[in-house]
């Protein structure tokens, strides 16, 4: 009777339909997203001011220096499921005056993080292998993505950034979270409309919030590699100078999102092709 028992209740919780009890439980349970321990390697640089402006939607504005990002990032521990790695393209920019990141790109190597990531928040997530490895101060990372490495970095722990005058960029961008201070995301959330006529909806501009506590950071030099193909054209974020690298161990929170701002769907058309690979 016990076996049964349990057989019954294994196939209650494996049903396409979800109890309505456990479905609240779980909202409650997973309403943030806890990243335990996470490994990051973040890499800053300068590209040209016309592609930053040529690249974000409006209404999103460039920031005060066009400034491109990118990180490798390998979450060992999550409430959400199995660990990932996952990597990430950068525009810094504003919104009302508003400092923040908006993301071209985000590989990532497991499908429910690129589920919910998508789904929820927009995040323009697609699997690919994504590695970070750390022996002793040398770091090597990459995101591979059909056959290309679109981004690959190579950074020594020294203590130091690549140019002098990077604290006073993190300072002045606002880069640097801290315990009191989150990161600023934005994303616009659309979908194409089963007839493949335009969108569901006009696209939503979503900002969220990530609460970053670092456990260690070290400065570091970088050398970076930027790669194209047709479905991820990471190289059109020309690097004019490096700033440097940024190692970090961190518990993260992913707080949930807001909708700030609808945009005309015509407007927007020629920037919603970075979550689906070009046809």
């Amino acid at each position: 009777m016990y076996v049964i028992v349990n057989l019954l209740k294994m196939v209650r919780i494996m049903s396409f339909k979800k109890n309505l009890d456990e479905i609240k439980e779980k909202k409650i349970k997973l309403r943030t997203t806890i990243f335990k321990n996470a490994e990051m390697i973040t890499v800053l640089w300068e590209t040209k001011k016309e592609i930053v402006e040529r690249l974000l939607p409006p209404p999103l504005e460039p920031a005060s220096r066009p400034i491109a990002m990118c990180f490798v990032v390998r979450y060992p521990s999550t409430n959400q499921g199995l660990p990932y790695n996952e990597a990430a393209l950068i525009l810094r920019c504003k919104y009302k005056e508003e400092q923040g990141n908006y993301y071209l790109s985000m590989p990532v190597t497991d499908d429910r993080a690129l589920i919910g990531g998508r789904e929820i928040f927009g995040f323009p997530k697609k699997i690919a292998n994504v590695v970070l490895k750390r022996n002793d101060n040398q770091i090597h990372a990459y995101s591979e993505r059909l056959g290309v490495k679109n981004i690959e970095i190579h950074a020594k722990l020294t203590g130091k950034f690549n140019d002098p005058e990077t604290p006073k960029l993190i300072k002045e961008l606002d880069l640097l979270p801290g315990r009191r201070k989150n990161t600023i995301n934005y994303n616009f959330k659309y979908f194409p409309h089963p007839t493949k006529e335009g969108f569901d909806y006009d696209p939503w501009l979503v900002r969220q919030e990530t609460a970053v506590r670092p456990q260690f950071f070290k400065m570091g030099e970088a050398e970076i590699f930027l790669n194209s193909t047709v479905h991820d054209p990471w190289a059109e974020i020309e690097i004019v100078k490096i700033y440097g690298a940024l190692y970090m161990l961190t518990d993260n929170e992913m707080l949930p999102g807001s909708v700030i701002a609808q945009v005309d769907s015509e407007r927007f058309l020629p920037y919603s092709y970075n979550k689906w690979d070009w046809y």
